[in-house]
Parts: structure tokens; C-alpha cells; sequence
């Protein structure tokens, strides 16, 4: 006899299928608290030696060759160049990863003992990435090319989930590991993953960045394909000692130049002590694209996750923005009018680190709120050094910063002291 199929239908109101809104005085009344922050980049690997660097106006720009012309590039310092040749050779299975997976571990040693976390501690960990293991792939890639064999790990090296779960494995954690790419804005969004676990109760401790380590011709080539690296054939006089022209709102040609490293950050549920800032706001939105590599003339994705982030504060609370401002002709100029159409005449401070380190893609969102942090903790704008001046009038106590990538995809954080 026909096996009989029983079909159950469950009927769910409209109530219950609403989402969580972000108006939801249960969601908004917990408080997420950054215990910890921490990064590797061309700044450094410790956050007294970054703010050094911040206060000192000389970019990390040097020299690079490719296809017989001069570019530019950001790289990590001698120092924190040393700290990952160090985490290379403290495990034998660490030879075989990508530098992404590398930084990623440094930054994350850093902030755990920052925070004071131990492996004792359950805590998730949300670790993205634009292009994944760019480097390793692409010498696996070529290695093919000339043998026509692959190597046994390179698959499970260039996994984009290879980032988490190997920080995972280095940290000795026991709780869940996410990895994701959602372009130039995957740092922040890893923070809006960390929340939404938070606030969900589904956990206690998050550990969440991004990593990036693009600098390899062929990801350069890419950027120039596009027209919007830096290139100094044709520099204009400035572009001398700026190379990248990140809120420059009258130069003439696209300045953007890649930069490489990692940071992360320790969420927490609750208001704790040791808390070097809050979450206090958090938006996001994406729009129809225009154009695979743009956003709107007046930025709508980042309208939209800027009121979202701010629709419990009053606008003139805000004492600063971190742009994302690549340093491109477009990119600077839609984020400022979507800032404008946000503010009005009354704009914030505005301040990008694009100029200084350069673009870092995944990671670049979770550098950024390393820089609002800093500021924050010691009362001082960083602003960018040819643009406009702009004068502190005022404490630093809240900073919105925004990111957005490939895709119309931004994401906005208010954080508060």
C-alpha cells in the first residue's frame, strides 16, 4: 500500500512572520560593548605605536613595479612583518597559509589577551575577507599552469572559511566560526553579525574583522583595469607627497592604491568595565546598482544606513565621521553629498585613513573603527592633512563610520565612549 503523505500546514500570522525591527525597544535597550581592538597594518601592530603613527602626517605609501611602471602600494611595517613570520613558524601547519589567515591570527592573539579572554571562553568568531587567500591561490594557480597538478592543500588553503576556522584552531575556541565576503564593506558587516548574535542571546562573546592581504600584481592589474588606482604617469603636482587623495574633493584623477592587514574587534554583551567604546547604532542598506563599480550620485545605500545607524540620536551628538572616502573621484564625492543630505549645513568632523594606509578592502572597515576609537580615547580629530581644515570645538565622544563596497553595500556603526 502507498505509503500515505500527511501534508501539515502551519498557518503564522503576520505578527510572527514581522521582522525584528531596529525600533524594537527590547533589541536597542542591550548594550554591546567593545572590550578589545586590535590590528596589523602599515601603521603597525600595537595601538600606542598606531597612534603614533596617526599623529605623524607621512603616509605609508612605497614603491611598486609592475609591468615595467612605477604604482604604489601599502605595506606592513618591518615590525609587524617580523610578529607574522613569528606566527609562521609557531605551528608546523601554519607554513601553508595565506598571509590573510596570518594577519588575521595576529590581530586576533592581540585582541584576545587585550580583552582578557582565555580559552576557557565560548565565544564566536566572524572573520571575513574581500579576496580570501589572493596570494596562495594564485601561486597555486600557477604552479598548475606549468605542471598541470594541483597540490593536496590547495583547496583547503584558499577556502574563504579558512580564515576563521584557522584562527579558531590557533585560539583553541570552541564556538561558531563564520566567514563571509561582501566586498569592501565585509569588516563591518562581520560586526553587524556579531550584534545580531549578541542581541539574539545565542551568544555571550563575539570576535569579529576582516583581513586582507591583495597586494599581488594581478589584483593590482585589476584595480587599473577599472581606472581607479593611482598611477603616477600623468600625477598632478600634490600627488608628489599625497599619493592617494582620499577627500580631496577637486582632484581630477582617481587616486585609490591598495594597503594590506587585519583587525578585529571583541564584543561583549552588556556594559562592562573594561569597554574601550559601545555599539550604539547600527544601519545598513544596499541599492540598485548604476554600474558594477559604483554607487548612486548621491549615495543612497549610505543615506539610508546613516539614519538607520542614527535614528535614536540627535544629529548634532555626532562629533565625527570615518569615511570611507577610497580616494577615488566618485566614491569621495557621493559619500560626502550623501553626508551632506544626511547633516545638512551642519556636517560632523570628516576624516578617512585612505590617504595614509590606503585601501585595504575587507579589512578597511574595522581599520576605521580603530581610528574612531583612538580618537575617542584621546580626545583628538585626525583629519586628512591636504584637505580642508576643520577645527575640534568639542569632545569626541561619538563617531559614525561607514564603509561600502562592490555591490552598493554599506554599512554604517555609531560608536559612543
Amino acid at each position: 500500500m502507498a505509503a500515505k503523505i500527511r501534508v501539515i500546514r502551519v498557518l503564522i500570522s503576520r505578527k510572527t512572520l514581522r521582522p525584528l525591527s531596529l525600533n524594537n525597544n527590547t533589541i536597542l535597550s542591550t548594550t554591546i560593548s567593545i572590550t578589545a581592538i586590535a590590528s596589523i597594518s602599515p601603521l603597525g601592530a600595537d595601538s600606542k605605536i598606531v597612534w603614533e603613527n596617526y599623529l605623524d602626517e607621512n603616509h605609508c605609501f612605497t614603491e611598486h613595479v609592475l609591468d615595467d611602471k612605477k604604482t604604489f602600494v601599502a605595506k606592513l611595517d618591518k615590525y609587524s612583518e617580523a610578529v607574522v613570520a613569528d606566527i609562521r613558524i609557531s605551528d608546523s601547519k601554519y607554513k601553508s597559509l595565506d598571509k590573510s589567515v596570518l594577519y588575521a591570527m595576529a590581530a586576533s592573539q592581540k585582541a584576545m589577551q587585550n580583552a582578557g579572554w582565555t580559552h576557557n571562553d565560548i565565544f564566536g568568531i566572524n572573520i571575513g575577507s574581500s579576496r580570501g587567500a589572493t596570494d596562495l591561490f594564485e601561486k597555486h594557480y600557477q604552479e598548475y599552469l606549468q605542471t598541470g597538478k594541483a597540490q593536496t592543500l590547495a583547496s583547503p588553503t584558499t577556502t574563504l572559511g579558512n580564515i576563521s576556522s584557522w584562527v579558531a584552531h590557533d585560539l583553541q575556541s570552541s564556538g561558531p566560526e563564520i566567514s563571509h565576503s561582501i566586498t569592501c564593506s565585509t569588516a563591518l558587516h562581520a560586526v553587524l553579525n556579531g550584534v545580531a548574535w549578541l542581541r539574539a542571546g545565542m551568544a555571550d562573546k563575539f570576535l569579529v574583522g576582516g583581513s586582507e592581504a591583495p597586494l599581488t600584481d594581478f589584483t593590482i592589474a585589476q584595480m587599473r583595469a577599472l581606472k581607479i588606482y593611482s598611477n603616477n604617469k600623468n600625477f598632478q603636482p600634490e600627488l608628489a607627497e599625497w599619493p592617494n587623495r582620499a577627500l580631496d574633493l577637486e582632484k581630477k584623477q582617481n587616486t585609490m592604491i591598495l594597503g594590506e592587514g587585519a583587525g578585529v574587534c571583541c564584543l561583549e554583551n552588556g556594559k562592562k568595565e573594561n569597554a574601550l567604546a559601545y555599539i550604539e547604532g547600527i544601519g545598513y542598506a544596499t541599492e540598485i546598482l548604476e554600474h558594477n563599480i559604483s554607487i548612486s550620485a548621491e549615495a543612497t545605500c549610505f543615506q539610508k544606513s546613516m539614519k538607520m545607524a542614527l535614528q535614536n540620536t540627535d544629529l548634532s551628538e555626532v562629533d565625527a565621521i570615518v569615511m570611507h572616502a577610497p580616494g577615488t573621484i566618485k566614491g569621495d564625492l557621493t559619500e560626502y553629498t550623501a553626508i551632506q543630505k544626511v547633516f545638512g549645513e551642519s556636517l560632523p568632523l570628516l576624516t578617512t585613513n585612505k590617504w595614509k594606509i590606503g585601501h585595504t578592502f575587507g579589512a578597511s572597515g574595522i581599520l576605521s573603527m580603530e581610528l574612531a576609537i583612538l580618537m575617542m580615547q584621546h580626545n583628538k580629530f585626525i583629519g586628512v592633512p591636504f584637505a580642508e581644515a576643520q577645527k575640534q570645538t568639542k569632545p569626541i565622544r561619538k563617531v559614525l563610520i561607514n564603509a561600502v563596497g562592490f555591490g552598493g553595500n554599506a554599512v554604517s556603526l555609531l560608536l559612543s565612549l
